[in-house]
């Protein structure tokens, strides 16, 4: 049987998933050092009830929300291998697949911390453009309207009847008034994620992973951008770096898993995002879940 492990990005994150994953071996210990990196209490900011006045503090800000999933994602993998779990494969969406990159140890734990505080203010600081999620839709329409409309493409192909697209507020606004779905669904983001309004910041991530070793993979890992089974560092380097400024190709991940006969899909994170998504578009394949630390196992 192949087992793939999957990491899931922004939208994942949850209240009180620190608490859940504290018991875990060096689990304050990472806390602990990502917070001095970041100069905020990570663990804290995982626990509080969101306050709109407070966005510093707020597990939605993008800053936070990234390094806290990435850790909390790390903490239970490492935990998984040390039961005696490994994975045939991984991938992760968005975010996701730097957690990836570490666990095919990739990249080190200290690496992906800097890595991700470069990365998100980058993005938090993009201010161009919006996003917005459509689901239940004609894919054949949706495809003709992105072609049609400038200024607007899918960010996150996710399934076959759920995706997000990135553009300015005129051409969703455009797109949302023609296409017929059974939600239209604008995201509170400050930009344009996963599309050529991210190509400033994501020339100057390209930069920034130039001081970045990429090792050789311990199992293949795919990638968000042209997903394939990949084990070569100077490919996975190329296709991180292009991945903040085209789309999440999640739908196409899912299929190439898919072409394993006897697959067992792991979803490693706080959240049931991935398997939400997996299940409703692979149907015979066996999906499990790992969000704490009573459940490293599976």
């Amino acid at each position: 049987m192949a087992v793939a492990w999957v990491f899931p990005g922004q939208g994942s994150q949850k209240i009180g998933m620190a608490k859940q994953i504290e018991n875990l071996p060096n689990s304050k210990e990472r806390f602990s050092y990502a917070s001095e990196i970041f100069e905020r209490n990570l663990f804290e900011i995982c626990e509080l009830n969101s306050d709109s006045k407070d966005t510093l503090n707020d597990l939605n800000n993008t800053t936070n929300t990234q390094i806290c999933l990435f850790l909390v994602e790390s903490i239970l993998l490492d935990a998984l291998k040390a039961n005696g779990f490994k994975p045939t494969y991984v991938a992760g969406h968005s975010l996701g697949e730097i957690t990836a990159l570490y666990c095919a140890d990739v990249f080190s734990f200290e690496d992906c911390v800097s890595l991700i505080k470069v990365r998100s203010q980058l993005m938090v600081n993009a201010v161009k453009g919006s996003m917005a999620a459509v689901i239940g839709f004609d894919r054949n329409q949706l495809d003709l309207l992105v072609k049609k409309i400038d200024d607007v493409v899918i960010a996150n192909d996710n399934s076959s009847s759920q995706v997000v697209l990135s553009g300015s507020d005129e051409a969703l606004e455009n797109l949302s008034s023609q296409i017929s779905c059974k939600r239209f669904l604008k995201l509170n983001v400050s930009g344009a994620f996963h599309s050529p309004f991210m190509n400033e910041p994501s020339a100057k991530f390209t930069e920034y992973l130039k001081k970045i070793e990429f090792k050789n993979p311990s199992f293949p890992v795919i990638s968000n951008y042209e997903p394939s089974l990949c084990i070569d560092p100077n490919e996975l380097k190329i296709k991180l770096e292009n991945q903040m400024c085209n789309g999440v190709r999640w739908r196409e991940t899912m299929d190439l898993m898919a072409k394993d006969s006897d697959l067992h899909i792991v979803e490693v994170g706080p959240s049931n995002v991935l398997s939400g998504l997996g299940k409703r578009y692979l149907k015979e394949v066996k999906f499990s879940k790992v969000s704490s630390s009573d459940q490293i196992t599976y």
